[in-house]
């Protein structure tokens, strides 16, 4: 959205979450750390395209990954979704405001 001042559209994790299958795996690990391997049973790609959304969510400070051994656990981070979170917290009143003007139309 250039030209809008809406440096959200520019947010790594704004990008890495526009996959799908991305959004699935942060809802997955959303309650705490899975493995790659717990997360690819889940889906029907395999373990190394699992890796690659994984990679991709890592880079864009969405999860974090926690070594246990040999595992490699993933979990989210929060923080990581804070650009998203205050773009859609702009919106919210609006849309708010506009379910209201509805509301009272229709009365």
């Amino acid at each position: 959205m250039e030209g809008y001042g809406c440096p959200v559209s520019e947010s790594p994790a704004f990008q890495a979450l526009a996959e799908p299958r991305r959004r699935a795996i942060l809802m997955l690990v959303k309650d705490g750390p899975m493995s790659v391997n717990e997360i690819a049973e889940r889906f029907d790609v395999s373990q190394q395209a699992v890796s690659q959304h994984l990679r991709v969510l890592l880079d864009a400070g969405v999860v974090d990954m926690e070594r246990q051994g040999q595992r490699h656990l993933y979990v989210m981070r929060p923080e990581g979704l804070q650009a998203i979170g205050d773009f859609l917290s702009e919106l919210w009143p609006q849309g708010l405001e506009q379910l209201r003007d509805t509301i009272e139309k229709r009365r």
